[in-house]
């Protein structure tokens, strides 16, 4: 599986010949967005409006969904803006090649026992840590890691000179200082396999394309 980073929380997971293309509301943001025809498309928030291609599948609420050999499960949750007992956002479990990766989105970072049954186990976390009150900043992001303690995380949604932010977004050094987590060497593109795993909890950065 292949993971790119594209900034704001828009990413990209490539198996075999499906690809996966996370929160891409590049274009809102002053960059073109980067969902092409035959992409499978997730939002863990409503879809905006997709006009100017064809995506395979769109998919931007709760339930099991099976694409090609790739298992995926929204999972309701709270919105980290939403009102208590209030669930507009979606989280989504990704299961491939024996790899169990979840996105959290905009996320409250309050998870209760239904929802921590329904993540499981997880490998790779795919995590905010802006703040701001946009989004989780890296306290929030921490108590989502020790509850779910992953084997990489991977933080999204940090200031990006090239987007513009409708709030502004603490930077990633500021983020990993507050995460006290020592990021690997940053990477273009990350190739994952489940063996490449280690017990020992490692923080990924990825350069935006």
């Amino acid at each position: 599986m292949d993971i790119q980073f594209y900034g704001a929380n828009c990413l990209s997971l490539s198996y075999k010949t499906t690809r996966i293309v996370l929160d891409d509301n590049l274009k809102q943001l002053g960059k073109k967005n980067i969902l092409r025809n035959g992409d499978v498309a997730l939002y863990t928030t409503s879809s905006v409006g997709i006009t100017d291609v064809e995506p395979r599948l769109i998919i931007d609420s709760p339930g099991e969904y099976e694409v090609s050999d790739i298992s995926i499960n929204g999972i309701e949750a709270r919105a980290h803006t939403d009102e208590s007992g209030t669930n507009q956002a979606v989280m989504y479990k990704i299961s491939v090649a024996d790899i169990n990766l979840l996105i959290t989105g905009h996320i409250f970072p309050e998870l209760n026992d239904n929802q921590l049954e329904a993540v499981g186990m997880i490998d790779v976390l795919v995590i905010p840590v802006g703040g701001h009150g946009y989004t989780l900043d890296p306290k929030g992001a921490l108590t989502i890691i020790k509850e779910l303690e992953p084997k990489l995380i991977i933080p999204t949604h940090y200031d990006d000179k090239s987007l513009k932010f409708p709030v502004p977004q603490m930077s990633l050094a500021e983020a990993l200082s507050e995460l006290g987590m020592e990021p690997r060497e940053p990477l273009s593109k990350l190739r994952l396999k489940a063996a490449d795993l280690s017990e020992v909890t490692q923080l990924v950065v990825l350069k935006s394309d």
